[in-house]
């Protein structure tokens, strides 16, 4: 009976996990646990401890995208990364860094190209932008730290021709130690420029989403 028990269980994750892939793909929700409650919803199933991991639901956005994203996902993941390398360029003054899904491949028609950046005062990077003549809107972002700690940072956001890109602001010192990723709970990889340029011409895939395939 357990045995029935936990099948039953990795089914009804598998499907949540799914569901959830499909509505972050198609919907561009970016919240793994808001992703998660909308699957539960849409199927309908009972509010319990079955929830994936946000690992699981990443795995699932990979198959979803090699299943249903073949053409598309691969053409629009290589302009995403042709433009972060244009944007590493463009604010190669701020030490930026490239993170999220276009460094590990799951990137989707709403993703953004995701700049870490690194001054001594944030105003340093409005004004910036404000000289190129470059409007934007801001916001923040929440990063958890090493030591468990949820720290704000401002972000600056904008669309360059038909790609969004939003622009985290670090102090200096936050270049010695990247946020945790949201997925696996380690640090998030951050990637410069000749790494970025290296994705570019290895092809639509990173090693982490090759690995994450074969796992």
């Amino acid at each position: 009976m357990a045995d029935r028990g936990n099948s039953r269980e990795k089914e009804m994750r598998n499907r949540i996990a799914l569901e959830a892939a499909r509505i972050m793909v198609e919907d561009g929700i970016k919240d793994f646990y808001l992703a998660k409650r909308k699957a539960v919803q849409h199927l309908n199933v009972p509010d319990s401890h079955v929830l994936p991991r946000n690992t699981e639901i990443e795995q699932a956005i990979v198959d979803y995208q090699r299943l249903f994203k073949s053409q598309s996902q691969p053409r629009r993941l290589r302009q995403l990364r042709a433009a972060a390398i244009e944007a590493l360029q463009f604010f190669s003054r701020f030490q930026a860094r490239l993170v999220g899904s276009v460094v590990n491949g799951t990137a989707t028609e709403h993703s953004d190209v995701n700049l870490h950046l690194f001054c001594d005062s944030v105003e340093e990077v409005g004004l910036f932008l404000l000289s190129n003549n470059i409007p934007y809107d801001t916001g923040e972002r929440r990063y958890r730290s090493a030591g468990g700690e949820t720290r704000r940072y401002i972000a600056y956001r904008f669309v360059a021709g038909d790609v969004p890109v939003e622009l985290v602001v670090f102090p200096v010192q936050g270049m010695r130690e990247a946020p945790l990723s949201e997925v696996d709970g380690k640090p998030l990889r951050r990637v410069n420029l000749a790494a970025a340029r290296a994705l570019l011409e290895g092809g639509e895939e990173s090693p982490q989403i090759l690995a994450v395939r074969r796992s």
